[in-house]
């Protein structure tokens, strides 16, 4: 559907600062009528591509309470902008607004963002896939409110010692040190603790997984941080793409000798 059509628009905001939303998502907010975003996850600089649009802050409301606005301002003709942080297929819990929408009848599509985790690296100047080092990134969280299936945890994902992004867990930096250790991660291994990443009061800490705890203490990050494990982050040792390797040949280039 195009854009301005009277539906529900889930949107990624997208990991902080104003114009690393998407050009759809903020074409999105330009033309919504009713904007819910999740409180203080979202920069507020976001909402200013919105000035027309009466806006409702999520933290402060139910699941039943923000169905309830969709519901009714669909109902009155009404363009709503669902407005997550990042990207709202990472922990947006937005499957059960969906299903609920479905269960009205209401019409939604979602516009992805830019997730705390790529913003962060961007800010580091990391690539997460170093030939020879890390071909995958884990992106995880520990248990809290939300719990994590048994053969999810820190340790089984630590064991295969790869690139590893964790969110939602700086609140409890050293027990997610003991669990990184125990699953397989070495005390130097190289790590980062990035507090609102790509916003403008962003804080990064490099340091190791033996230190991660005693990092977040000294500069007090307890929340709004992705923590970043992996031996990617030193940024050495890693081999060379064949991709751009003269030897390789490839579907539009051949081998040179």
């Amino acid at each position: 559907m195009e854009i301005g059509e009277k539906k529900i628009h889930f949107v990624g905001a997208g990991s902080g600062a104003k114009d690393l939303i998407t050009v759809r998502g903020a074409d999105r907010l330009k033309q919504a009528d009713v904007v819910i975003y999740a409180g203080s996850l979202i920069n507020p600089e976001v909402l200013e591509y919105c000035p027309q649009a009466e806006v409702y802050n999520s933290a402060t409301m139910t699941l039943e309470e923000v169905i309830d606005v969709m519901r009714s301002s669909y109902e009155e003709g009404k363009t709503v902008v669902r407005l997550h942080t990042g990207d709202p297929s990472v922990y947006g819990a937005i499957r059960e607004q969906m299903d609920a929408l479905e269960e009205l009848g209401i019409e939604y599509d979602l516009c992805p963002g830019v997730s705390a985790c790529f913003g962060a690296a961007a800010s580091l100047g990391l690539e997460y896939t170093l030939p020879g080092i890390s071909q995958s990134l884990i992106i995880t969280r520990m248990a809290g409110k939300t719990e994590v299936p048994e053969l999810e945890t820190i340790e089984s994902f630590s064991a295969h010692k790869t690139s590893m992004a964790i969110y939602l867990s700086a609140s409890m930096m050293e027990e997610l040190e003991s669990r990184l250790l125990k699953g397989g991660y070495s005390k130097d291994t190289p790590a980062a603790i990035v507090y609102k990443a790509t916003w403008p009061e962003e804080e990064s800490y490099i340091c190791t997984v033996g230190t991660l705890s005693e990092t977040s203490r000294k500069h007090n990050i307890t929340r709004t941080a992705v923590i970043l494990v992996g031996d990617v982050i030193g940024k050495c040792g890693y081999e060379k793409s064949r991709l751009y390797d003269a030897s390789f040949s490839t579907g539009y280039r051949k081998a040179k000798d």
